[in-house]
C-alpha cells in the first residue's frame, strides 16, 4: 500500500520537520500543502532547497489551488504547477470554493454586501451555472497542470456550492481533460451526503488520492465547518472508516492513501507520535 502523510498530521510543523517526520514515521509519501510551503518560500528560501530534503520520500501531491478571482487563480495555478514539477508531484489539488467557510455562512445569513471584498464564487447561482462556471476554472487549472506534466484532482469542499461527487463527475464530463480526477476525502464526501456505495462505483483511474479522515455529524441546516466537525481523532468520530476504505479498495484503486486530520488536541502532541499513530491506523484499515 502507498501511504502518504498530509501535512495536517504535523499541524504546527514547518516544511523541514514535516518531511523529516514523514520519513521517520515510515510514510513513503508526503502531500505538500500551503500555507506551510508558502510560509517557507516567503522567507526567501529558494524553492530548490526543498529538493534535497525529499531524498527517500515521494511527493504524492501538491496543493492546494483555491478558487479566487481569475487573475489570482491563473497565477496560483502556474506557481503551484511549477513547484509540483520541481518536487516530482504527479498531481495538483484544486479545491472548490469559496474555501473560507465563514464567507459561505455569511452569504447564507444575508451578510455579504455588494462591496464585500471576499471571494464568493458561484454562491447564489442556479446549480447548472455553478457547475458550468466551476468547470471553466477546472479546465483552466487542468491545462496549466498539464503544461507542467501534472494531473489535477478536484476536491469538492463540504461547505461549498460544488460539494457532491455527482457534481464533480459532471464537471469532468463537461471539460473532457484526461489529466483530471478527484480525491476521495471521507469527511467532505460524508458531510455532503455521498456514500461508500457511490465511491464503489467509481472508475479507479479517476481517483488521484484518498484522504483518510474522520468527523462528527453536522446539525441539520448548518453549514459544515471542519474546525468543529473534524476536530476529532481519526477513528474517534462517526464516519465508518472501514466501510469507506473497503469501498475504495473495491474499485481496484492502488494509489496513495493520505492521512488528514484537524484535531486540536493531537496537534499539541509530539509530531512523530501523531504521525506514527496515523500511519499505523491506516495500515490496519487498509490491510
Amino acid at each position: 500500500m502507498k501511504l502518504s502523510m498530509n501535512v495536517t498530521s504535523t499541524f504546527h510543523g514547518n516544511v523541514v520537520n514535516d518531511i523529516e517526520m514523514a520519513k521517520a514515521a515510515g510514510f513513503t509519501g508526503i502531500e505538500l500543502q500551503n500555507p506551510k510551503l508558502d510560509r517557507y518560500l516567503a522567507t526567501g528560501l529558494p524553492a530548490e532547497s526543498v529538493v534535497p530534503m525529499l531524498d527517500g520520500i515521494e511527493v504524492s501531491a501538491i496543493g492546494a489551488l483555491q478558487e479566487s478571482d481569475l487573475e489570482t487563480f491563473r497565477a496560483e495555478a502556474e506557481r503551484i504547477g511549477k513547484l509540483g514539477a520541481l518536487y516530482g508531484a504527479p498531481t495538483m489539488q484544486m479545491c472548490t470554493g469559496p474555501v473560507d467557510v465563514q464567507t459561505v455562512k455569511d452569504f447564507k445569513a444575508g451578510k455579504i454586501a455588494a462591496d464585500d471584498p471576499r471571494f464568493t464564487g458561484v454562491l447564489g447561482l442556479p446549480e447548472k451555472d455553478q457547475v458550468e462556471k466551476t468547470a471553466e476554472r477546472v479546465a483552466l487549472a487542468a491545462d496549466i497542470a498539464n503544461d507542467h506534466g501534472l494531473g489535477l484532482f478536484l476536491e469538492p469542499l463540504g461547505w461549498a456550492p460544488i460539494n457532491r461527487l455527482a457534481q464533480a463527475q459532471q464537471i469532468m464530463d463537461i471539460i473532457k481533460r484526461d489529466n483530471v480526477g478527484i480525491v476521495v476525502d471521507f469527511w467532505h464526501f460524508w458531510v455532503a451526503g455521498d456514500t461508500p456505495e457511490d465511491v464503489a462505483k467509481l472508475d479507479p483511474e479517476i481517483i488521484h488520492a484518498v484522504h483518510v479522515c474522520d468527523g462528527v455529524p453536522v446539525p441539520v441546516g448548518e453549514i459544515p465547518d471542519q474546525s468543529v466537525s473534524r476536530n476529532v481523532w481519526t477513528g474517534g468520530g462517526s464516519i465508518p472508516l472501514q466501510e469507506w476504505v473497503d469501498a475504495v479498495k473495491s474499485t481496484g484503486y492502488d494509489g496513495w492513501w493520505c492521512s488528514e486530520i484537524f484535531h486540536d488536541k493531537s496537534a499539541e502532541f509530539g509530531f512523530l507520535q501523531v504521525a506514527k499513530t496515523l500511519r499505523s491506523n491506516m495500515e490496519i484499515l487498509i490491510a
